[in-house]
This record gives C-alpha cells, sequence and structure tokens, in this order.
C-alpha cells in the first residue's frame, strides 16, 4: 500500500479498553525510498471510541468530514501552497464542524460557557502562535496565527485574547455561536452524575475531538496545529496541552506533531517536541520515537491519547494509546484515507 499511495504510514495503534493497558505494537522500520514529497496528516481526537457508541450515522459522517479536510488542504499544498496555509485551512473546516469538540463543536465548562483554546506553529522560523481561554473568537486557530504573524508574543490568554481578536480582525461571534444540543446535554449529564457521587467526575469521554493538523509541502516546510474546547465540565480556567508548545503543538525542521488526549499527562511529557527530539538527537526513525513517547512512557503514567507526526522525509506516524482515534492522511496523489479504529 505504501508504494501505491506513496507514502509511509506507521499505524501504532491499540484497541483496548483500558488506556493503562494498551497492546503494545512495535515500530516498524522505515523505508526511506517510500517517503512522499508532500502531504497532510491530520486528527479529530482519541479517546474511548467504540463501534457500540459510533452510529452509522454518525461514523459516515466524521470520515466524510475528515476526508474533505484532507482534500482542500491537498490543494493547497498541491498548487505550491505552504505547509502553514494547509494546517491552517484544515484546521478552520474541523472547528467549523460540530462534530469535534473544536469551534463550533467545544464542549461546556462547570458554569456552561465555552473556553477554546489553539496554537500553530511553523518548522522553518519556530515562529509560533497560542490562544487559551478564549470565548468570542470563530476560529481560534485563526487568532492563534494571527498572534504569531502580528505581535511579538507567543501566547495570550481569556479576555486578553478576544480582545487581540479585535486589534487583529480575527472575526468574533457571540457565545450563543457556540452552543450545541449534543455538547450541552453531555455537561448536564456530568453535573448529574457528579451530583449522585458526591465527587468531581473525570471520564475518559471527557477528552474527545480535539482536532489537529500536521503537512509537510514541495519546500519541505512543516508546520503544524491543534486546536479544542478542551474537556467537559472544566473549572477555574482549566487549560491542556494544545495550546502549549511543545506539549500538544510542535514543528521544527525536521518533525511536526499534533496531539491529544490526556492533557496534563501530555504537558508533563512535553510529548510533541519529546518525539522531534528523539528523531533529531536519538536519529530515531519517526515511528519508533513516537511509538515509544506514546505507547510506553504516556501508558506507564495512565496518559490516554495519540499524536499525528511527520517528518521532512515524509514519513507518517499516528499512533494511540485508546480504543480510537479520528484520524486521515493524504499524499501526493491526492487519495484521502480515513481511519477511526485499527484499521
Amino acid at each position: 500500500m505504501a508504494r501505491r499511495f506513496g507514502i509511509t504510514l506507521a499505524l501504532l495503534v491499540t484497541a483496548c479498553s483500558a488506556p493503562s493497558r494498551p497492546a503494545s505494537v512495535p515500530s516498524s522500520p522505515q523505508d526511506p525510498a517510500l517517503a512522499i514529497r508532500w502531504g497532510l496528516v491530520i486528527h479529530g481526537g482519541a479517546g474511548v471510541i467504540t463501534r457500540a457508541k459510533l452510529t452509522p450515522e454518525r461514523e459516515a459522517a466524521i470520515r466524510e468530514m475528515l476526508a474533505q479536510a484532507l482534500r482542500e488542504g491537498h490543494a493547497i499544498l498541491a498548487r505550491g501552497g505552504s505547509s502553514l496555509d494547509a494546517v491552517t485551512r484544515t484546521i478552520v473546516l474541523l472547528e467549523d464542524s460540530p462534530l469535534f469538540n473544536a469551534g463550533t463543536g467545544a464542549v461546556f465548562t462547570h458554569d456552561g460557557t465555552n473556553e477554546l483554546d489553539a496554537a500553530i506553529m511553523v518548522g522553518t522560523t519556530r515562529a509560533a502562535g497560542s490562544v487559551a481561554g478564549v470565548r468570542t473568537v470563530k476560529n481560534p486557530i485563526l487568532l492563534a496565527r494571527a498572534l504569531m504573524e502580528r505581535s511579538p508574543h507567543v501566547m495570550l490568554v481569556g479576555a486578553g485574547a478576544d480582545a487581540f481578536a479585535v486589534v487583529a480582525g480575527v472575526e468574533r461571534v457571540e457565545p450563543a455561536y457556540f452552543f450545541t444540543p449534543e455538547r450541552w446535554q453531555q455537561l448536564q449529564d456530568k453535573l448529574a452524575a457528579e451530583q449522585a457521587a458526591g465527587a468531581v467526575l473525570a471520564t475518559p469521554d471527557d477528552k474527545l475531538g480535539t482536532v489537529g493538523a500536521v503537512a509537510l509541502d514541495h519546500a519541505r516546510g512543516l508546520a503544524a496545529g491543534t486546536s479544542t474546547g478542551g474537556t467537559t465540565n472544566k473549572r477555574y480556567g482549566r487549560v491542556g496541552d494544545s495550546p502549549v508548545i511543545g506539549a500538544g503543538t510542535y514543528a521544527d525542521t525536521s518533525c511536526a506533531v499534533s496531539a491529544t488526549g490526556h492533557g496534563e499527562h501530555f504537558i508533563r511529557h512535553a510529548v510533541a517536541h519529546e518525539i522531534c527530539a528523539r528523531r533529531a538527537y536519538l536519529r530515531l526513525p519517526l515511528a519508533r520515537a513516537a511509538h515509544e513517547v506514546v505507547m510506553e512512557d504516556l501508558v506507564k503514567v495512565d496518559g490516554e491519547g495519540g499524536v499525528i507526526a511527520l517528518d521532512r522525509d515524509g514519513h507518517v506516524a499516528m499512533p494511540f494509546n485508546s480504543p480510537g482515534m479520528y484520524r486521515g492522511y493524504i499524499g501526493e496523489d491526492g487519495v484521502p484515507h480515513v481511519m477511526i479504529f485499527v484499521e
């Protein structure tokens, strides 16, 4: 299959039901001759995704949305566009879909509001932009990019980030824009469960839906981006790994990574940067570096989730230690490949 589509794909996956004991899938050797010239990899979140919970209609809708995002990102790369533009456009599309926990589909906080996070990074320059806790920005990834390109700062949070959107001319919306019945019901279910238990509960379903993309363009430039609504019922301005450069999002001249999962563990292990560092300094193949971090290091601390990674030689890795991860890739042939489980 790799020869047919011109892409080296490392599927480091598991279908276990408990994140603390996923099956360990060894990395497969990478053949440099099978590297793509350019391409795009995306994800729509990792977590407790089971066939029993995923209706055929919803699965079809998610697969089609991921395929559409891949095709649009590919179109940018095909006409010589930058990896940054491809990543940006792809994530905007996913933010505009209520199927994912980002943008219009963002989950609700404990107080019934939406607080969104996003980050973007360019590998060639290490330029980066990150926003957290924004409430009135339609597409947080566009605000993160504006921050990167139009200010000396890397990260803005809360009201300050929303205020910068006005200066930067990034589209703002009323908070009601982010309301979806499904996400609201998820919050009500969580609040009811907490009241019945008399304690704050954490469930794996809280982490579903974060979106991200990594791309390699014709000039061998890499970029990475991630966007999320965070976790259902989060409190006190909690921020996860997605907007933290080096944890949930990272790109340099040799590697680009976007992560999804249990944010606190991804921050502690600087997951995105760690994968690129092992490739650069230990000379590990991308697949092995990603496998070690996701399937070994994170598993030891019950850190559930996954990553998408792409290196400058066109190698792709998409390991996850949860039952499923919405993901896909597209090479120079323009054929989108979308996966959810071990496929």
